[in-house]
């Protein structure tokens, strides 16, 4: 029996069966890399889903994690600390617009916290994306559109009207004058990395306005670099004349450590009042030190211009194989679609070659490796890639 067998039945033994058994024990990272528990070591294309923006073991992030902690690690929100305040105001510098800032723990709690948000607008009706991903806490999960995930919690709470990603009209038409927000993820990351066609997050917005309706955009997965943009709705014009009024993210922005954001702009910054929302841990100063890292080091080390380029040479390296038959691509957020239902198989594939691999549906497959990615990974797994798609071939017939 390996290592990974040991841990594997103790893992069986004391955790609830909510994800399946693990596919490998990790014990330890650098950069892109990272090594199980027996000594294997693999290229993480996989980046913890989109998490770790700068990889395992980043010093930047080690040192500022461990500073912060020789001086506060908890304090709660009776008070305040310095990382707490320059991180909500270095997110509003990036974003471009005035605003304020709810600090949470991941994720859905990010998008809970806009959810209650917009039920201060005193309307209760959202309208939200065939395909979409947005958490699986009860709030959030009423807004994400996958069956499988809602069926066994229904009925939801809210009311809730879901239309085709990328449909401008028919967003148009489920948006009245009792809606209180429309939210769309700037590229579907848990659908296989679908890119709105051109206009319609533009459209999303004049949509919104006219009818007093808030514009939410989920930047979780998007945003901190992703794309090779701070966040993925800079890159519509539109929107930095007119910008969302709520964008949410978690995901890389604590680099590993769980740190999720709410961010208000205009009138939507106002809405919560003292005793409307909370949160123990949220703004935590270790969370907060390790966000500000993240962003520091994107900027140092020049990863926005990185993440474009190592982006493009790693979806032109997943497209040349064969059997692959489209590619979406923005920065290191790249899905691939196959010419046959072969996705966990790669995944399995992938892993007995020395690769971390994410499959999201039974034909596709998303990378989002984290930002510092090297040349000589790309190149690595180019060799490997045609490879891996056989074995996966050849372990299905």
């Amino acid at each position: 029996m390996t290592r990974q067998d040991e841990w594997n039945e103790r893992y069986a033994a004391s955790l609830m069966n909510t994800f399946g058994p693990p596919k490998a024990v990790l014990a330890r990272g650098m950069g892109a890399h990272v090594w199980d528990v027996d000594g294997r070591e693999y290229v993480d294309l996989f980046g913890g889903i989109a998490v770790n923006a700068l990889g395992h073991a980043h010093p930047a992030l080690v040192q500022a994690v461990t500073a912060q902690l020789q001086t506060l690690g908890h304090v709660s929100n009776f008070f305040a600390t310095s990382p707490q305040v320059e991180l909500a105001e270095r997110l509003l510098a990036l974003l471009g617009t005035p605003g304020k800032v709810f600090l949470s723990n991941s994720g859905t709690e990010a998008n809970e916290a806009a959810l209650k948000l917009t039920r201060r607008t005193g309307r209760t009706h959202v309208v939200a994306a065939e395909g979409s991903f947005h958490g699986r806490t009860m709030g959030a999960l009423s807004l994400t559109s996958k069956e499988a995930y809602r069926r066994p919690f229904e009925p939801l709470p809210g009311d809730v009207t879901f239309v085709p990603y990328g449909d401008s009209e028919a967003l148009a038409a489920a948006v009245t004058d009792r809606t209180a927000a429309v939210i769309l993820e700037p590229i579907q990351g848990e659908a296989g990395v679908l890119l709105p066609p051109a206009g319609y997050l533009a459209d999303a917005r004049r949509i919104t306005s006219a009818a007093g309706a808030l514009l939410w955009l989920d930047e979780v997965q998007t945003g901190i670099g992703r794309t090779g943009r701070w966040f993925a709705h800079h890159s519509v014009p539109e929107l930095l004349d007119s910008p969302p009024d709520l964008v949410t993210l978690a995901k890389g922005l604590g680099g590993g450590l769980p740190i999720g954001a709410t961010l208000a702009t205009g009138a939507a910054a106002d809405l919560l009042e003292p005793g409307n929302h909370g949160t123990t841990f949220g703004g935590n100063p270790v969370a907060c030190a390790a966000a500000l890292a993240v962003l520091q080091t994107i900027v140092h080390e020049g990863l926005l211009d990185h993440v474009e380029f190592t982006g493009k040479r790693l979806a032109d390296a997943v497209a040349s194989a064969p059997g692959v038959t489209e590619v979406r691509a923005v920065g290191l957020m790249i899905g691939a679609d196959l010419d046959a239902d072969l996705g966990p198989a790669v995944v399995d594939a992938g892993r007995d070659a020395g690769y971390l691999l994410n499959s999201t549906g039974p034909h596709t497959l998303r990378f989002v490796p984290p930002l510092v990615l090297t040349d000589d990974d790309v190149d690595v797994f180019a060799d490997a890639w045609p490879g891996i798609l056989r074995a996966a071939g050849e372990a299905t017939r």
